[in-house]
């Protein structure tokens, strides 16, 4: 879901190239911290939660990284696990996390959505609600998620931006905290089994996702099933009603096909009244997805390989916005 900076004096390497699965990396090394690039303040944060408003100003003297991420982002929700992890093991050290939650889509904008996800997470650092994108265009920021590690004198050091390099990371935290290196070391997750790019429902980021007899068009439309779904395609069966962020069911029984390479396949949707969707890959019944409240649902986990996967809608009212996979 989801797009560089000077980096630091100690260690971060690597230039990745774009790929349809992830933003480009830009890690570099300098040597003179007159480079580095003084962290912007938080602005236009419409709620702060689990703290009391924050200022890069007052943080000046800790170690302070900087997250950009949203809640129902496939790529940020992989590495949560380490940046909360890198919280609890440095924060009595001058050590601080700060989540930025910039929202992809409108359900994201919710205080009250927020809130149950970062419980869900176990997400403990202050989060900073950036409804208006104010403080990710005084970053510059392209993506989702995006780390800027900022040294106590307040200057960013080092940017990491899509999943990986976590070990270099950490290895950079503790440097800068005063800390010894980590002696157990961290491979970063081999995603190349993901042979299937995220699917866009809503009619703004539908680019040639739904099947080419489908014309991605606002309103309301009657839909019917293809006899064959090609690969990393998706198509919608029944009534539906597509607007910029998404598609919504507007019959009982409505359907989704769908076709992708990968282990496991998730949706990110809600539903105006709770329900359970009825899942078969490959022909193969899988557990019913109950569906309330607007966020990521694994639809399915399993072996790596093609395959088709069926979405049976009980009750109109579900609303899709995006397919991950992982």
């Amino acid at each position: 879901m989801r797009k560089f900076l000077a980096l630091a004096v100690f260690a971060l390497v690597v230039l990745l190239a774009a790929s349809e699965f992830g933003p480009p990396l830009l890690l570099r090394e300098g040597s003179n911290s007159s480079e580095h690039t003084p962290a912007p303040e938080f602005t236009g944060i419409s709620t702060w939660l689990n703290s009391s408003p924050l200022t890069m100003a007052g943080l000046k003297g800790k170690v302070v990284l900087v997250q950009f991420w949203t809640y129902s982002c496939i790529n940020c929700l992989r590495t949560l696990p380490y940046v909360t992890k890198w919280y609890g093991k440095y924060k009595d050290k001058g050590f601080i996390v700060i989540g930025v939650h910039t929202p992809e889509f409108s359900f994201e904008k919710e205080t009250s959505n927020v809130a149950t996800a970062i419980k869900r997470f176990g997400i403990n650092y202050p989060v900073a609600l950036d409804n208006r994108y104010s403080t990710w265009k005084a970053y510059e920021n392209q993506y989702w998620p995006a780390e800027y590690l900022i040294d106590s004198s307040g200057k960013i050091v080092a940017t990491q931006f899509g999943e990986g390099n976590y070990q270099k990371l950490e290895d950079a935290i503790a440097r800068l905290v005063g800390d010894s290196l980590p002696d157990a070391r961290v491979d970063d997750p081999d995603l190349s089994v993901i042979g299937s790019p995220e699917m866009y429902f809503g009619t703004e980021k539908n680019s040639g996702a739904i099947v080419g007899s489908q014309a991605p068009e606002a309103g309301e439309h009657f839909y019917a099933a293809p006899k064959n779904v090609p690969l990393d395609r998706f198509a919608l069966s029944g009534n539906w009603k597509l607007s910029e962020d998404s598609a919504t069911s507007s019959a009982d029984g409505d359907e989704i096909l769908l076709r992708f390479r990968a282990p496991k396949a998730n949706l990110v949707a809600g539903s105006s009244s709770p329900q359970t969707l009825l899942i078969t890959v490959d022909g193969e019944p899988q557990s019913p997805v109950a569906v309330q409240g607007s966020q990521l649902y694994s639809l399915y986990s399993g072996s790596n390989g093609e395959h088709v996967l069926r979405v049976t809608i009980p009750k109109a009212g579900l609303s899709a916005f995006t397919f991950t996979f992982g």
